[in-house]
């Protein structure tokens, strides 16, 4: 296979030359131009920040991609499915006013935000895969689905589970409905806290299998009958039903790879990672953590696995940050001679761009060319 290409700019920002301006010559250079945006829908999938998180990527660079988009003819939209875990993002009303509350609103954008799995997490489209190993058929978000372009802006960092998260994590995860984030994290079965169970029927009533029944006066899912669909986690205002996350970390990685498949086959594509507040862990969490390595720049490609390679070779060319996690794990002894193994010793990054390339997602080998 040919080397994908991979286009890069640091963070260094001159009078006239702002880190913005960089931003919309990196993805003018990247040949985003190339694609026909004439009148047609473009999905631009973020990740907006769970509050109380600061290493998000400003709105700002949000809207140079939305800009660039419009003044190609498109009609650009900011876009996340709902989590599944408890916080400010578990609705689409909650997870809008997330947005809002970190800067993403239509003004400072220049565009609206869609959550693509609508309200309660259970709006989807079933996309079958071809060459899966363990998915068949992805549940996403069903605006991600309708619209006719593909672009990923993703905030390069580490992650506990899968290393780091870059463009594949924001497309396969992050573009999972409820019941596609189940399957991912887990065998797609929910489980019932009982301490929390209100025994409000609610659960029951919208279950289409009759797999929900309440003995002890306490909710309790029937496996064998529960298809995973989610609308149970919906359902339940008290946050009783939640995933049981009982995959495996690198049977995860491969499912994100085949999630990421069912977002980007067959229609135009695009990817910009910003490696900047590279912190230990997922903007998931409402905390970070001091960045692991210094800020290292800017990346487009039309390949999600090409732009996950390089912006991770780029990582492991940088210094520890006194002080960081990854420093305090070197320290103790745990050099996996990989800064994001090191800093979750329990992960393999690795196995979600091999699982990408062998199905078809693209290719881990690129060529890298600066600005």
């Amino acid at each position: 296979m040919e080397k994908s290409k991979v286009y890069f700019t640091n963070m260094r920002a001159s009078e006239g030359n702002n880190l913005l301006q960089k931003l919309k010559k990196l993805i003018e250079a990247a040949g985003i131009a190339d694609i026909d945006f004439k009148d047609k829908f473009a999905a631009i999938k973020i990740h907006f920040g769970e509050p109380g998180n600061l290493s998000f990527l400003r709105p700002n660079f949000a809207k140079v991609v939305a800009d660039e988009v419009k003044a190609l003819g498109g009609r650009p939209f900011l876009t996340d499915c709902n989590t599944l875990y408890v916080g400010r993002r578990k609705n689409a009303l909650d997870h809008i006013d997330a947005a809002y509350e970190n800067g993403f609103t239509p003004f400072s954008t220049g565009c609206q935000v869609i959550i693509a799995d609508g309200l309660k997490g259970t709006d989807e489209a079933l996309v079958p895969i071809e060459g899966g190993t363990y998915v068949k058929e992805a549940k996403i978000g069903q605006a991600i689905m309708d619209a006719d372009i593909i672009i990923s802006l993703s905030h390069f960092k580490g992650h506990e589970a899968t290393g780091f998260g870059g463009a594949m994590k924001n497309l396969g995860m992050g573009c999972g409905s409820r019941a596609g984030k189940m399957e991912q994290h887990c065998s797609g079965k929910p489980t019932v806290n009982t301490d929390t169970c209100r025994s409000c029927g609610k659960c029951a009533k919208i279950c289409a299998h009759s797999a929900i029944t309440f003995p002890n006066r306490k909710a309790q899912i029937n496996h064998e009958k529960c298809v995973g669909c989610g609308r149970c986690l919906g359902s339940c205002n008290f946050d009783a039903i939640y995933n049981g996350n009982d995959s495996a970390n690198d049977e995860l990685c491969m499912k994100i790879a085949e999630y990421t498949k069912a977002v980007v086959q067959n229609r135009p594509q695009f990817h910009i990672c910003i490696v900047m507040d590279v912190s230990p862990y997922c903007d998931c969490h409402a905390e970070n953590d001091t960045p692991i390595i210094q800020d290292v720049g800017m990346f487009a490609s039309f390949d999600s696995v090409a732009l996950d390679m390089a912006c991770a070779d780029a990582c492991n060319k940088q210094p520890v940050l006194p002080g960081s996690k990854l420093h305090e794990n070197l320290a103790c002894g745990h050099d996996h001679h990989d800064t994001f193994t090191s800093t979750s010793p329990q992960t393999n990054w690795m196995v979600t761009l091999e699982h990408g390339e062998k199905i078809g997602v693209g290719t881990r080998d690129y060529q890298l060319i600066e600005l």
